[in-house]
C-alpha cells in the first residue's frame, strides 16, 4: 500500500493518492478528494494489467469533473423530480441543478468534497464524511462510511454504510467509468453486456421515470441475452433517442440478499467483469453526454462513449413513487450497502 501527495485545489488544500493492492497485483487507486477510484488495474489475457476506469492525473481536474468519473455519489443517486421530496410528512427543497430536478444531490456534490481517511490497509481503505443537518437540502446529520477493498479473487469491493440522527435518505453509489480495453482506447462500443432484468423505468424527455415498469423483450433495452453495446444504440426507439443511448435504471430480478447484476466483456482483453450487489437496481449510461476532447489520465484525450457505468443503486426519483423500493434511512438505523466489480480472465 501506499501514500502519496495527489496535489492540491485551487483552494491549496492538499489532497492524496491511496493504492491498494492483492496478493495478485490487482491494484486500485483512491483519493481523499470525492473518495474517487482513480485507476484500477486488472490482468488481461495475456497477463498485462490494463487500467480499467477512466479518470484524471490531478486534484484541479477532479474539481471540475463535470462526467463525476469514478466519484463517490450521495446523500442520494440520480434524479429526484421538481428538487423536491417529502419525508415523514415534511416537504424539503433540493437544488434544482438539471432540468428543474435534482441530479446527483445537487450542487454541493460528495464527489466534490474532501473526505477523511479512517482506516487504511494493505488491499482496503475506509474513508468517512461527516454531512450535517440539511447538508445538501437533505434532514439530519449523517455519517457516511465508503469502504474500496481489493479481494483475493480478484473482486473491488466498495461498500458504504450510513447513519444518521434524524430520518433521511441514503442512496449511494459509484460513478466510475469502465472500459475493459484500458481507460486510454477510445469506444466502449464493441464491449458486451448481459443484465439480469426483465424490466426497466421507463422515464421521460427529462430521465424522470414515470412509474411504470416497462418489459425489456422485443426491445433494445433486452440484455438478458449477452450482446455488444453497439447492436442496438442506435436503434429508432424513444427513450434511447431521448437520453442519446443507454442511459437508464434496469430492474434487478435477483431477490437474493446478494445477487449477481451483470456482465461486461471485452473480447480484446479477454477480461470480464462481473457485478453483483444488493441494490434493487442498476443505472446503466453509455457516457453519451462525456466532453469530446476531455482530458483524462496520461495525457489521453477521451470522448462520448469512451465508458460505461454500472451505477448499482435505488431507482432514480424512488421518493416519488409508491410502488419503488424506498432508499430511507430511518433515525439511529445504521445501513450498509455493497457492490462488488469481480474480474475474470476468459481466453
Amino acid at each position: 500500500m501506499t501514500k502519496e501527495l495527489f496535489g492540491k485545489l485551487n483552494d491549496g488544500t492538499e489532497t492524496f493518492l491511496y493504492t491498494i493492492e492483492n496478493s495478485k497485483n490487482m491494484k486500485a487507486a483512491i483519493t481523499d478528494y470525492g473518495a474517487a477510484l482513480v485507476s484500477l488495474w486488472v490482468p488481461d489475457k495475456n497477463g498485462t494489467f490494463q487500467d480499467v476506469v477512466l479518470g484524471y492525473d490531478d486534484p484541479i481536474s477532479y474539481e471540475e469533473n463535470s462526467g463525476c468519473l469514478g466519484g463517490t455519489i450521495g446523500r442520494n443517486s440520480n434524479r429526484i423530480k421538481d428538487a423536491k421530496l417529502t419525508i415523514e410528512g415534511i416537504e424539503y427543497q433540493l437544488d434544482a441543478n438539471d432540468n428543474g430536478n435534482n441530479l446527483h444531490s445537487g450542487l454541493k456534490y460528495y464527489h466534490k468534497r474532501k473526505w477523511e481517511v479512517t482506516a487504511f490497509l494493505e488491499n482496503k481503505i475506509t474513508l468517512t464524511y461527516n454531512s450535517p443537518h440539511m447538508d445538501q437540502g437533505y434532514p439530519g446529520n449523517l455519517i457516511v462510511d465508503v469502504t474500496y477493498e481489493i479481494t483475493e479473487n480478484n473482486g473491488l469491493s466498495i461498500t458504504y454504510e450510513g447513519i444518521s440522527d434524524r430520518t433521511t435518505i441514503f442512496n449511494m453509489t459509484n460513478h466510475s467509468y469502465f472500459n475493459l480495453s484500458g481507460h486510454a482506447s477510445g469506444s466502449i462500443l464493441e464491449q458486451e453486456l448481459w443484465v439480469d432484468a426483465d424490466m426497466f423505468t421507463i422515464a421521460d424527455a427529462e430521465s424522470i421515470p414515470t412509474g411504470e415498469f416497462v418489459p425489456v423483450k422485443g426491445t433494445p433495452m433486452d440484455f438478458t441475452r449477452k450482446k455488444a453495446l453497439s447492436e442496438e444504440i442506435e436503434s429508432d426507439y424513444e427513450p434511447l433517442k431521448m437520453a442519446g443511448g443507454y442511459d437508464h435504471n434496469w430492474i434487478l430480478n435477483t431477490d437474493e440478499l446478494f445477487g449477481e447484476a451483470a456482465q461486461l466483456e471485452d473480447k480484446k482483453t479477454g477480461i470480464q467483469m462481473v457485478v453483483f450487489t444488493d441494490c434493487p437496481g442498476v443505472q446503466i449510461y453509455t457516457g453519451n453526454y462525456l466532453v469530446e476532447g476531455l482530458k483524462g489520465k496520461e495525457g489521453v484525450v477521451y470522448g462520448p462513449r469512451h465508458g460505461i457505468c454500472l451505477e448499482t443503486q435505488y431507482y432514480p426519483d424512488a421518493m416519488n413513487h409508491e410502488n419503488f423500493p424506498q432508499p430511507i434511512l430511518h433515525a439511529g438505523e445504521k445501513r450498509q450497502s455493497k457492490t462488488i466489480y469481480q474480474f475474470e480472465v476468459i481466453k
